[in-house]
């Protein structure tokens, strides 16, 4: 029989409909997704560990990534959605591996980002998230949820930016091939780092894009490189056409983020937390001796309140502080931190080019 149903846009709401989408799964297990391909590896990472026990168990569970090289971890045919990502990697090597993604034989990706930083751990240091689209699980299990459709094909790769290899890299990239209507837009997710942002600059979290879509959501890596309260500063939405002044103007950096004063809690302390749409998941105390500087790991996902655009958005974000009073009257100071972002946004193809990606020395964390 055929249904209507096409599988795409699933929640609790639609789940027990029925729909002639077909489920398929890329991992070490099976390169290339292919119906009754799994498990039939005679070679791998795990052929010593399993040399008592024979084939189907478990001889390619991950691979490694030579130095300086690209892998394609996926490449698929057809039309349909990726659905879910899981990755593990060591976490030193989350800033040293560049993830791609390119839709429909697209010459240049919609997704350019670090490893870490596209599940939310631009620190190179390991920390739970319980978001809706993005889930960080012990210990270090990334989760994309993420719904990223595609017409004619989709390619995923990533790139090795090290002279040394990378062993132990797994993944899991389960996906489905169905029909894709004509409103669902591209996927995409774009890095930027400052280090150290200029002074009385403003940090751009996103420009440059042209056509029509919608802002998801932003994942932020923040360092700060002064005493005192660092979150004053105001995000700003510049949206088709707007030039000195933007459309919409926030009131601070922890409120975009869905926090209040300060995130002190209790006092003294910062809140760590993690919800469905937002969360400072991760702060780094300085320890006093190697630990410098105290850093943050914050994410807004624009789920329920997408920012829409039908031909070009621009978004910034103030780095405000405070400096010391006069005359008893309170001075901002405009902040030279360590900033990094990573924007996800939906939109109409073809894309504008990225701005060039740093080479791995500006990307290290240190």
């Amino acid at each position: 029989m055929t249904y209507p149903y096409n599988g795409l846009g699933l929640g609790l709401g639609n789940l027990a409909r029925v729909s002639n989408a077909e489920t398929r799964s890329i991992s070490a297990e099976n390169f290339t997704g292919e119906k009754g391909k799994g498990g039939m590896a005679t070679e791998g990472t795990g052929a010593v560990a399993a040399r008592e026990l024979g084939h189907g168990w478990k001889l390619s569970p991950c691979i490694t990534v030579q130095p300086e090289s690209v892998v394609t971890l996926a490449e698929i045919n057809g039309s349909g959605a990726i659905q879910q990502i899981w990755i593990t990697v060591h976490p030193k090597f989350w800033r040293a591996l560049i993830l791609r993604i390119y839709w429909d034989a697209e010459e240049t990706p919609s997704v350019e980002v670090p490893l870490g930083d596209f599940f939310c751990m631009g620190w190179c240091e390991r920390a739970d998230v319980r978001s809706l689209p993005v889930a960080v699980n012990p210990a270090g299990g990334f989760n994309s949820y993420w719904e990223m459709p595609f017409r004619s094909g989709a390619k995923i790769t990533v790139e090795n930016l090290l002279p040394e290899a990378i062993e132990g890299f797994f993944y899991q990239i389960n996906y489905t091939l169905t029909e894709v209507e004509a409103d669902r837009a591209y996927f995409h997710a774009q890095f930027r780092r400052q280090n150290p942002l200029p002074y009385k600059e403003v940090y751009t979290i996103l420009d440059g894009v042209r056509g029509q879509g919608h802002y998801v959501g932003v994942y932020m890596a923040w360092g700060v490189n002064n005493n005192l309260w660092w979150g004053e500063g105001e995000i700003k939405f510049y949206l088709d056409g707007d030039t000195t002044y933007p459309t919409i103007c926030g009131t601070g950096t922890e409120d975009y983020f869905g926090g209040a004063w300060g995130f002190e809690q209790p006092p003294g302390h910062y809140g760590v937390f993690t919800s469905p749409f937002s969360g400072m998941p991760q702060v780094l105390i300085p320890d006093g001796l190697n630990k410098a500087n105290t850093r943050f790991g914050l994410y807004r996902w624009h789920v329920m309140d997408p920012v829409r655009f039908k031909q070009e958005c621009r978004i910034t974000l103030q780095a405000l502080g405070w400096r010391m009073s006069l005359n008893g009257k309170p001075r901002y100071l405009a902040l030279q931190d360590d900033i990094a972002s990573t924007a996800f946004w939906y939109q109409v193809e073809p894309h504008a080019p990225f701005p060039p990606l740093p080479n791995f020395e500006s990307l290290e964390v240190i």
